[in-house]
């Protein structure tokens, strides 16, 4: 059963893969990701898409505070005040991706996929999202259940459909 969610999840981050290449070339917009605990999924199930290359520019995987330090940028001083997995860091991070790269607007992930590393402060299954243009940058928590490749895969259905929704709202 496991594997049919799985399955079916796939299926449906592909399918919002190409809503969302759909909206960013209408856009005009280039693509960056920012991620930690999915170590690529998103930039994977872009990729997916054949003609990706059109609008998804590049995907930063920085799974350990130094690579999200030296890669993104991220303040060290705001990794150790609230951690990697906070809002704070995911907005360092999506501003950092925006900022190394050519894009219009960038995603980052950092949280606790299980089935370890969690916290009453923080349990398996918190994630942290940020979303930025270069107009604003939008933070977001989350709270997943399951096991490791289910919070990844609900992980990576909530940043596609949070770019979505950012790129509609925007004029």
């Amino acid at each position: 059963m496991g594997n049919w969610a799985s399955l079916n999840a796939k299926l449906t981050n592909t399918e919002l893969a190409r809503q969302l290449g759909a909206a960013l070339l209408q856009k005009k917009w280039q693509l960056a990701t920012a991620e930690s605990c999915t170590g690529g999924l998103v930039s994977a199930t872009l990729t997916e898409i054949a003609g990706s290359s059109a609008w998804f520019d590049c995907g930063f995987v920085t799974y350990s505070n130094q690579a999200k330090i030296q890669q993104l940028g991220v303040s060290e001083k705001i990794l150790q005040m609230y951690g990697a997995v906070s809002e704070q860091t995911a907005k360092e991070m999506a501003e950092g991706a925006l900022k190394k790269s050519l894009s219009t607007i960038s995603v980052s992930i950092t949280g606790i996929a299980g089935p370890s590393g969690g916290s009453a402060e923080k349990p398996v299954g918190t994630v942290c999202f940020a979303f930025s243009t270069c107009n604003q940058t939008i933070q977001n928590t989350q709270f997943f259940n399951g096991d490791r490749q289910e919070i990844r895969m609900q992980a990576v259905f909530f940043a596609l459909t949070g770019l979505i929704n950012l790129i509609n709202l925007s004029n």
